[in-house]
């Protein structure tokens, strides 16, 4: 994924939670609707969440320096981890407590048709935001499944986008639901139970989404089928006869380290090793684009 694709759907995220916290505020205000509450929280997690990882990528462009000689790509994966946390903390740890405490004291709804209208409302633009993801992400998940490619990705902004947009329109779905048993029954405790429902489905995708930002700030390698490219690539046959190992690492998002031994035929000249080992590294970096950092290291293979 190119930055720029990212930042597409990441704005358009931004741009439809930012109008949808302010109408959530404004229903829970006049509703005293305990889910609308929380959703209104949830909504100002996400749209601060956008920002981090818009932030995310203007950090990670910096150019490389003497402290930093791989650059600063990294900064995307830490800034998505870092969503992730608020995700949690902010989005999920309220949803649960404004829950319990709304089932522990109920209180009765006011104008819950505002409540319907909004939620309502929320779910197009929150669909918007999902599709602009979905469209985004279709080049590169290929014919993977939505799960798969948010597992394998290296680059984080999508993931992160299509999990947040699929738990604020499943969470949309349990507040209206929380709000119409309220109105259906007399109960205020289904608006609680809503609410508790909404937290808890945040608390399973920010922890989904802290496992794979972890993973990939701890430095993830080549997906199989890169790897399998980067040894067909690096053996010409003649020259370089096996990969004796091979080891791999995204520094970033489109950038991936490949370091190897590989075996070279006996008795060549200096000359011809050198020759064979830059056109294995344009064979790599033609297979698989991301491999722009290529470190070889020739010897004789010894069984």
């Amino acid at each position: 994924m190119s930055a720029g694709g990212g930042k597409k759907a990441i704005i358009a995220a931004l741009s439809a939670n930012a109008g949808i916290a302010v109408a959530k505020f404004i229903g829970a205000a006049i509703t005293g609707s305990g889910s609308m509450l929380a959703e209104g929280v949830h909504s100002v997690a996400d749209t601060g969440n956008q920002g981090l990882l818009l932030l995310g990528q203007q950090r990670a462009a910096q150019e490389a320096d003497e402290l930093h000689p791989f650059g600063y790509a990294r900064n995307r994966y830490f800034y998505s981890f870092v969503v992730a946390l608020v995700l949690f903390t902010l989005g999920s740890g309220y949803a649960i407590y404004e829950g319990i405490h709304k089932i522990q004291h109920p209180e009765d709804l006011s104008s819950p048709i505002v409540a319907v209208v909004i939620l309502v409302l929320a779910i197009a633009l929150e669909s918007y935001s999902f599709l602009t993801a979905m469209r985004e992400s279709k080049p590169l998940k290929g014919n993977a499944s939505w799960w798969r490619f948010i597992r394998n990705s290296r680059s984080p902004e999508l993931p992160v986008v299509l999990l947040e947009d699929t738990g604020a329109l499943i969470g949309l779905v349990f507040a209206l639901l929380g709000v119409g048993l309220t109105v259906l029954t007399g109960n205020p405790v289904w608006d609680g139970i809503g609410t508790l429902a909404i937290g808890a489905l945040l608390g399973v995708i920010a922890i989904v989404l802290i496992v794979e930002m972890q993973s990939l700030l701890i430095g993830e390698g080549a997906t199989p089928e890169e790897n399998r490219a980067i040894q067909q690539n690096l053996v010409d046959g003649t020259k370089i006869d096996r990969v004796i190992h091979l080891k791999t690492q995204y520094l970033g998002p489109e950038e991936m380290l490949v370091a190897a031994k590989i075996g070279v035929v006996a008795d060549l000249e200096i000359a011809d090793i050198a020759a064979a080992i830059d056109a294995s590294e344009e064979r790599v970096r033609a297979a698989v684009p991301a491999a722009r950092i290529i470190y070889l290291e020739p010897d004789l293979y010894r069984g």
